[in-house]
């Protein structure tokens, strides 16, 4: 396609390409180029979309017999540590575990926590529904109706159907 030399021009079997023909070929180097970009960038978002899922049948299991089991990723590791150590009065209830079952959600969760959220040493947060990025995202998006309906900013399910799944975009 390209001839050696100083200056040289694109060519097309033998034929230096000129005019319209240079277009195209731009036009069709410029589409791929654009489709490849598309393409990859189009799997790097639906992954991203999943990435809330609960792996680990336990922790699906034993958090979701009360609650959605939340991702890990969404609190960082010392929330999650303060959490599972409190179990007894777990906001409110006791959620008390057998220590082999409490070890091994322990271990999950911080395994798989966030290590971007950042708060005062000794102060991790315990509520999702209180980090910055939570109310930033709801605060205004979130109408009182749909509040009202959820009964609770921690019921994600109520207004993302695939939460569950790990799918929280709008619904």
């Amino acid at each position: 396609m390209y001839r050696a030399g100083k200056g040289r021009l694109p060519d097309f079997h033998g034929k230096p390409v000129t005019g319209i023909k240079r277009i195209r070929t731009l036009k069709k180097t410029l589409i791929a180029f654009t489709s490849i970009i598309i393409a990859t960038t189009g799997i790097g978002i639906v992954a991203s979309q999943a990435r809330g899922v609960v792996t680990d049948k336990v922790v699906k299991e034993e958090c979701s017999a009360c609650h959605m089991a939340y991702p890990a990723g969404f609190l960082p590791a010392e929330s999650w540590k303060t959490i599972m150590s409190n179990l007894d009065n777990h906001f409110g209830g006791d959620a008390s575990l057998d220590d082999q079952t409490l070890q091994h959600i322990t271990d999950y969760l911080v395994k798989n926590a966030s290590s971007r959220i950042r708060f005062k040493k000794g102060q991790p947060p315990l509520r999702i529904s209180k980090l910055r990025w939570f109310v930033r995202k709801h605060k205004w998006e979130v109408s009182r109706r749909a509040k009202k309906r959820a009964g609770t900013m921690s019921n994600c399910i109520a207004c993302h159907r695939g939460a569950d799944k790990g799918y929280f975009d709008d619904d």
